[in-house]
């Protein structure tokens, strides 16, 4: 049984890892490069996904059942997010303090939007998105608070928490439009839904294309110089998954919102760790290399974690 469940999760994650591929080749033969997919990120961050999430709340039928798991999604996600900033606190504090915040990040951090949300939509369905869009709350909250400090902790002039983007980002807003329409089981008319599901159809594609440029520019022969990225990749890949899973086991939960709970917390270390080391003037090449080495081996992790559960 777990070997058929391995195969039937590996199935959704290489349907998601051949568009990846098609990612590579475009990037190899320079149809779609890393740079170009950088630029498309933006779309993807601000228009794409939050259609998806907007998609979810709009087409899901409404269910005490389903508010309850939403806010026990936002609680799970912001406790999965405090494990593992303890857990991993005594770890590379002898590195240099650009790279040493740059694997906690990476080690703490999912990349539930890009990855998450693609593969839960492919295995859960538009419940486990509609999960998914609350464990995204959270990380949100956290990065742009422990995230924002645990990158800045060590210069001067720390940069300050800015309430606004945690709460004013793409992440959260299609949330606070979306509840509403759930919640009064709103039937919107066609002029709505047919672009907003048109757009969000775009996500999993697009996303996909993209983390192959990543993959495309990674550096294989390297991968076993580096320990502290494996480390990192076993930390985020084996360890936060598997002490999910028995978390879920422990408290009952159980159905779509366990399994987005455990995907959300099995994905690749986050694009914000490139991002965030650049724009606070980290190791932003460790982070790249670290982001997609991590995704590279999550090929392997992920269908196995799945059938865990």
């Amino acid at each position: 049984m777990f070997w058929k469940n391995v195969f039937i999760a590996g199935d959704q994650v290489i349907i998601l890892y051949i568009m990846a591929i098609i990612g590579v080749i475009a990037a190899k033969t320079g149809i779609f490069t890393e740079s170009t997919g950088k630029k498309c990120t933006d779309l993807l961050f601000y228009v794409i996904t939050p259609a998806k999430i907007l998609e979810s709340f709009f087409t899901l039928e409404y269910s005490s059942e389903h508010i309850r798991g939403l806010f026990a999604a936002v609680g799970c996600g912001l406790l999965m997010h405090a494990v593992a900033a303890l857990a991993i606190m005594p770890f590379f504090n002898k590195s240099a303090p650009e790279q040493s915040t740059v694997y906690k990040f990476a080690a703490m951090y999912g990349n539930c939007g890009y990855m998450g949300l693609p593969l839960v939509d492919a295995v859960v369905g538009k419940e486990g998105v509609f999960y998914c869009s609350a464990v995204i709350i959270s990380f949100q909250i956290v990065s742009f608070t422990h995230g924002v400090w645990l990158m800045t902790k060590h210069k001067e002039g720390k940069s300050k928490i800015d309430l606004k983007k945690i709460i004013l980002n793409p992440g959260v807003l299609p949330v606070f439009v979306g509840l509403p329409v759930f919640m009064l089981s709103v039937d919107l008319p066609n002029l709505i839904m047919t672009p907003v599901k048109s757009i969000a159809g775009m996500n999993s594609p697009l996303a996909m294309l993209i983390f192959g440029t990543f993959i495309a520019s990674t550096n294989f022969k390297s991968i076993f110089r580096q320990w502290r990225i494996l480390f990192v990749a076993l930390f985020k890949l084996i360890f936060m998954p598997l002490a999910m899973i028995a978390a879920l086991k422990l408290s009952g939960i159980s159905g779509a919102l366990a399994t987005t709970l455990l995907i959300a917390s099995a994905t690749p270390s986050a694009n914000n760790t490139i991002m965030f080391a650049a724009k606070y003037d980290n190791d932003a090449s460790l982070a790249s290399q670290a982001v997609s080495v991590i995704s590279f081996l999550s090929i392997i992790t992920l269908p196995v974690m799945i059938a865990l559960l």
